[in-house]
């Protein structure tokens, strides 16, 4: 991973093999972020995505076993309960023919790359775990 600092914005560039979630965690551990709004572009040689099914209260898991271009991530970084980074990322994964693919992503696995910009923001934001929802929310 290459990083560079940019004004009040960062930009990662990920390199083929780097997974997306655990590299976004280990940076935010490493540059202490409490907060982050997150996009990039750049492709995945294969990736997990997520539909949360409500009533069940759990993911549906959704495996992709092929490069795919990662048309939109957009998400965040924040604090859990426990005070480690928490990455929220949704994805839209396209297809050589055209058509796409969206949801959580569980983990994505960088192929050629992937162009990451994070806007830190001055407040740490944790999550708390709804009773409702089981998920783990903002706590605003």
């Amino acid at each position: 991973m290459k990083v560079r600092k940019n004004g009040a914005a960062w930009v990662l560039r990920l390199e083929t093999g780097d997974e997306v979630i655990g590299s976004l965690v280990a940076w935010a551990e490493e540059n202490d972020i409490g907060f982050a709004s997150v996009q990039a572009i750049g492709a995945l040689q294969r990736a997990v995505l997520g539909y949360f099914d409500a009533g069940e209260r759990a993911y549906r898991r959704i495996p992709i076993e092929e490069h795919v271009e990662v048309v939109s991530l957009l998400g965040n970084l924040s604090r859990g309960e426990d005070g480690t980074p928490v990455a929220h990322v949704h994805a839209v994964l396209g297809y050589a023919d055209g058509t796409t693919l969206g949801g959580h992503l569980f983990e994505g696995i960088v192929g050629p790359t992937l162009e990451v910009v994070l806007f830190p923001l001055p407040e740490e934001i944790r999550r708390k775990k709804d009773p409702g929802t089981g998920l783990a929310l903002l706590d605003l």
